[in-house]
């Protein structure tokens, strides 16, 4: 089975990349909650986070406060949501870890099922200046 998130890693698939080091990629989500909706992936697929070691885990983690300000300093967002899930109950569509960064706006609430679908040019557009504030 071929897992998406490792197509858009090896970039065999597009992914609107605002950040990469040697184990991590962040990029755009595709189907975003709200503006500047960021996905933080491990590049070795592990399906859950239990299956990762535990230094790896903090690694991953440790990337969220960096990204998240420069998405809120990009976006005007006043706050932000963190989302992981394991498994498919547990809403997990994409079985490759990956923590959900979902900037907030005081004006439009903290809404978890709504999905707009950009266009890749407002994708790229929005990447750039997200990677401009890292």
């Amino acid at each position: 089975m071929s897992c998406i998130f490792c197509d858009i890693i090896s970039k065999n698939r597009e992914g609107h990349f605002i950040y990469e080091d040697d184990n991590h990629v962040v990029f755009l989500d595709k189907y975003p909650i709200d503006k500047g909706h960021v996905l933080v992936v491990p590049k070795y697929h592990y399906e859950k986070i239990t299956d990762m070691p535990e230094n790896k885990v903090g690694e991953l983690f440790s990337k969220i406060p960096k990204i998240a300000k420069a998405i809120m300093t990009s976006t005007g967002a006043v706050a932000f949501s963190l989302a992981q899930n394991n498994g498919r109950a547990a809403k997990q569509i994409i079985p490759h870890v990956h923590v959900h960064i979902i900037p907030r706006y005081a004006e439009m609430g903290a809404v978890w099922t709504k999905r707009t679908i950009p266009s890749s040019e407002e994708l790229d557009d929005l990447a750039s200046t997200i990677k401009q504030n890292l």
